[in-house]
């Protein structure tokens, strides 16, 4: 019987996307017919299935839930990115791959701590492990703009040839507090000048269908030759659904992080594809097992963070057998306003 009941528990567990829910438990014991659980959920609502799942399966058996913690609970801490750019990770160690890259002003909800890391979900849901020192209490100032180029210096005089105080990741939200010629005076994790074709302002966002499909196509530019970088986010490195997410974050569109997650928000679209329409892709049999993304430039034309060619470039599938081969289906999140 403990058998059957662990795999029910491991079906569970299979069930929920670690990326937006918790599902770690295991069973203490198992004596007079009461099963006794514990480790962690996520949300009430999931404890709620595992009850109903376990009665409706175990009809002769008492599920002791008491020692199961509920990690959602009201009015958890919100804390904010600090510096100018952080990781974010499967696990609270910087030894383990990256799960995302959060830049500066980046709000987090702190689920839990471990010493000098926080389990945190970001607005969208999406769950991982934070250096708790990069992060401030409460929400960052609100942004006026955001830094539209792969990383670029901050300087402390309006000029190149002053001093260089850090570097600024794309898709940062900074307060412009001053602008004076080809210059702008920001404030972010620090305060510099930045030049201000780097910025755009939030105010001034594409709106239109149009200008919103001409500026994802212009902005698409600017990253070609990034290095790829599985979980990464900015100019130093980035993946296949962080580009599509950069790029939209640009025209002031959040989409989510992952390709699959991409792929099942996406609206479907058909031929003949569009600018900022995403192509999505399975690299095995299993369709349904998305795992890459790129964004049309017109046609089957794309431009995607490619591992194969180490960063960012444009193919035409076309005249790449290898990708159409894989491919899956096209969606977008653009639409008329």
């Amino acid at each position: 019987m403990r058998d059957q009941i662990q795999k029910l528990l491991d079906e569970l567990t299979a069930g929920n996307d670690s990326r937006l829910f918790v599902f770690d438990l295991h069973i203490e014991r198992e004596e007079n017919g009461i099963v006794s659980v514990s480790g962690s959920l996520l949300t009430k609502d999931q404890l709620s299935t595992l009850t109903e799942t376990f009665s409706r399966q175990f009809p002769d058996l008492v599920l002791d839930s008491a020692s199961i913690l509920i990690i959602d609970r009201p009015n958890l801490p919100c804390f904010h990115v600090s510096t100018n750019f952080t990781g974010y990770y499967e696990k609270p160690t910087f030894r383990v791959p990256l799960l995302s890259e959060l830049p500066y002003g980046t709000e987090l909800e702190i689920l839990k701590e471990k010493e000098h890391w926080v389990f945190a979900r970001q607005q969208d849901g999406y769950l991982g492990w934070a250096y708790k020192p990069y992060l401030a209490e409460g929400a960052a100032p609100a942004a006026t703009h955001l830094v539209i180029a792969p990383s670029h210096e901050l300087y402390a005089e309006p000029g190149m040839a002053a001093e260089v105080i850090t570097r600024l990741m794309s898709g940062t939200g900074v307060q412009v507090e001053e602008t004076g010629g080809e210059w702008s005076r920001i404030n972010a994790n620090k305060s510099g000048w930045l030049p201000s074709r780097v910025l755009r302002s939030i105010e001034s966002l594409p709106q239109t269908l149009e200008e919103r499909r001409r500026t994802l196509l212009e902005d698409s530019q600017r990253m070609t030759g990034v290095p790829y970088l599985w979980g990464g986010l900015s100019g130093n490195g980035i993946d296949c659904s962080g580009l599509a997410r950069l790029l939209h974050r640009w025209i002031g569109i959040d989409i989510p992080r992952d390709a699959d997650m991409q792929c099942q928000a996406a609206r479907l679209v058909e031929p003949p594809f569009e600018v900022g329409d995403l192509f999505f892709f399975a690299e095995d049999d299993d369709k349904r097992n998305i795992s890459h993304v790129g964004m049309s430039l017109g046609g089957w034309k794309m431009i995607h963070s490619s591992r194969s060619r180490n960063g960012v470039y444009i193919d035409d599938l076309n005249e790449r057998k290898s990708l159409m081969d894989i491919f899956v289906s096209a969606g977008s999140f653009l639409k008329e306003l």
